[in-house]
């Protein structure tokens, strides 16, 4: 597929969804800002958790600060864009790679920009399954070049054909069309990161038993899977996507902290306090205060467009996709098979 037109500039981005019946207002920025949330076709639903654009025309030597939360992997391209400064933890990537992946992480994120187009996708652990090769728990808390796991070629086009998007419209079909050609096999161990997956989109136990015991699988063969194809351990797992679900309530109430709202599994206050240093550094209320007018702003579009205001919590089976397609794997019906394959196998 041929994809034409001149190079993205940030005056080309408008903002906005490929689904239809969404409100204009969702995607309101303050002036000089542009963000758009589409979904991918149907055919990667389970691999891609999104699409996003985001389109800042501050330029100022200071640069835009914007923090964001622990996610899942994610794909960035930035185009037309000044230097970008992205730190994890104490680590600094200064500057970011024009294309990089950023592994799944388990700390926000702190990002400095200065103008221009940031194009992502979100993969989902059966997406890691299918497009890499190497261990998500070799990629937790770091960025890397993308051409270093999906190749020079590959980078350079899929650089090259978004470079060469009329707009951001364009972006989603340039994705759904590259990513398509790109997927690898099923892999055998996806009925189980299915599985996984729905555990951790939704309310239950934080134990490692408890998720254990719904997969089937001894614990020592959950530990594997998950740090395989999600990144981490399956008890941090778990408390992340807890912690996630309780501190977004919290953001999107959009006003005092109401610890009413928090995971019942959750103690006290203290305890969800403990957490919020684990996963944010600092607690809710500071973190709320910070400057994030691009976090803000896509947990309302994302929530919209997509079912879920964060990667973290995204639910596979209750996303929408734009048309119906079989599912790659069945719940509990396929046999059960744990991969063996370690992490120095290469990308």
């Amino acid at each position: 597929m041929a994809f034409r037109g001149g190079r993205l500039k940030t005056d080309r981005i408008a903002g906005g969804t490929n689904t239809t019946g969404v409100d204009d207002e969702v995607f309101a920025m303050p002036s000089g800002m542009a963000i758009r949330y589409d979904r991918p076709a149907a055919a990667l639903a389970d691999y891609i958790t999104g699409y996003h654009v985001y389109r800042t025309d501050t330029g100022s030597e200071a640069g835009q600060v914007d923090w964001f939360l622990p996610a899942t992997a994610n794909v960035r391209i930035a185009i037309d864009a000044g230097p970008i400064v992205v730190s994890i933890g104490r680590r600094t990537y200064d500057p970011l790679p024009a294309a990089s992946l950023f592994g799944p992480t388990n700390q926000a994120l702190k990002a400095v920009t200065h103008g221009g187009v940031m194009i992502g996708f979100g993969i989902s652990a059966l997406g890691w399954a299918r497009l890499f090769r190497r261990s998500a728990g070799d990629f937790r808390n770091r960025i890397v070049p993308l051409e270093d796991v999906l190749g020079k070629a590959f980078t350079r086009d899929l650089v090259a054909a978004l470079q060469g998007a009329p707009d951001d419209a364009a972006v989603a079909p340039i994705l759904d069309a590259m990513l398509l050609a790109r997927l690898g096999p099923p892999h055998a161990d996806a009925p189980q990161i299915r599985q996984l997956m729905e555990i951790l989109a939704t309310d239950g136990p934080t134990d490692i038993a408890s998720a254990a015991a719904q997969l089937d699988i001894p614990t020592h063969a959950l530990r594997r899977l998950s740090v395989r194809h999600f990144g981490f351990p399956p008890k941090m797992l778990l408390l992340r996507a807890r912690f996630l679900r309780s501190f977004v309530r919290l953001m999107m109430a959009d006003g005092e902290a109401d610890y009413t709202t928090i995971d019942r599994s959750y103690f006290d206050a203290s305890h969800f306090l403990r957490d919020s240093a684990t996963f944010l550094g600092m607690t809710p209320r500071r973190f709320m205060a910070l400057t994030k007018p691009f976090l803000k702003a896509s947990l309302r579009a994302r929530n919209a467009v997509l079912g879920s205001p964060t990667q973290v919590l995204h639910d596979i089976e209750k996303a929408p996709a734009r048309d119906a397609q079989p599912r790659d794997s069945t719940r509990a019906t396929q046999q059960r098979v744990i991969s063996r394959d370690g992490s120095a196998i290469g990308c």
